[in-house]
């Protein structure tokens, strides 16, 4: 991301006068407004200009737009991360749940920056963020991340770790479970790249594999149509932290132990502490999304992917797949 000091620089000019060509604030030269519009131009530089009162209300701006497929606790947990890091700095947060919200961080809300999150693989918001005049960060990665700074989970390689766990444990038949209907069908970047890494890496094992998405009410029949699947999968991997706890239930209550009978993982932010699990961080997520929004504001930061690595947490829920289910 280019700064007004590097546009300076290449116009051979201060870096005041960059900014005065630009806003039209104080009269500049004809000659010398061409050679910074034209440095502007080549460098791709934006100048961070906003509503009154930009860059110094001290206000960073949460877009959660409340829909479905999203589990509230979950975005609860990331916004108070924000909200945490945020007030470490000095700053206040504004939470933005509608979609129109966004809209009017261009115009009159009263905001530096805007953090992202419920990220799309091919989000319908990422023209609009990349015009908006003020930092932006997303929380989840678009498969067009260009020009944009994305932190996120690595669920891709979530996916694969999960599988290549239960390779290793001699399982033949594996079943991803519960990714919200509607999340799929939104196309939501952190269940699409799961769902990417699981299958890859079952092809690559040479595993049996398949995908369930469900709500948390479904958990009965989806947990007798895992059972009737053939072949029966022998480990089950969960990304949904609304419809863990029920499926557990449910298998339960059909004679299915776990993890003698079945082994089962999950991919969450709220998993309970006896089922091994990727556990989302997201502490560290929102801590991070405050931390590249303040350094865009000063001109420090540019357009960057971070993607955490996954940390599988083996907790005793799963086994041996030689000792499952005939």
């Amino acid at each position: 991301m280019a700064r007004i000091t590097d546009v300076a620089r290449r116009a051979g000019v201060s870096p005041s006068t960059v900014s005065y060509a630009l806003s039209g604030k104080r009269p500049i030269s004809a000659e010398t407004r061409r050679r910074v519009e034209e440095a502007a131009r080549e460098l791709g530089y934006r100048p961070q200009q906003g509503p009154p009162g930009y860059g110094t209300s001290k206000v960073l701006a949460v877009a959660a737009p409340l829909r479905g497929g999203v589990h509230l606790p979950a975005l609860m947990r990331l916004t108070q991360s924000v909200v945490t890091a945020a007030r470490a700095h000095g700053h206040d947060v504004l939470l933005l749940t509608h979609e129109e919200g966004l809209a009017r961080c261009g115009t009159t809300a009263p905001a530096d920056a805007v953090l992202v999150t419920d990220v799309g693989l091919h989000d319908p918001r990422l023209p609009l963020l990349r015009s908006l005049r003020r930092p932006v960060v997303l929380i989840g990665l678009p498969a067009d991340a260009h020009g944009l700074t994305c932190v996120d989970l690595d669920y891709r390689a979530a996916g694969e770790v999960c599988v290549e766990h239960l390779a290793r444990l001699g399982h033949r038949a594996v079943a991803l479970a519960g990714p919200p209907p509607e999340a799929c069908l939104r196309g939501t970047a952190s269940v699409r790249r799961l769902v990417e890494g699981f299958t890859a890496a079952a092809d690559r094992h040479r595993l049996a594999s398949s995908v369930h998405p469900a709500e948390r009410s479904e958990a009965p029949t989806l947990a007798d149509r895992v059972l009737r699947a053939r072949p029966a999968p022998t480990a089950v991997i969960v990304q949904n932290d609304a419809l863990l706890v029920p499926l557990l239930t449910a298998f339960r209550q059909r004679g299915v132990r776990v993890p003698e009978d079945l082994s089962v993982l999950a991919v969450g932010t709220d998993v309970p502490g006896t089922v091994s699990a990727v556990v989302v961080p997201t502490a560290r997520l929102g801590g991070l999304g405050v931390e590249l929004l303040l350094r865009a504001r000063t001109g420090t930061g540019g357009a960057e992917t971070t993607l955490l690595p996954p940390r599988l947490a083996e907790r005793g829920s799963t086994a041996p797949g030689s000792t499952g289910r005939a």
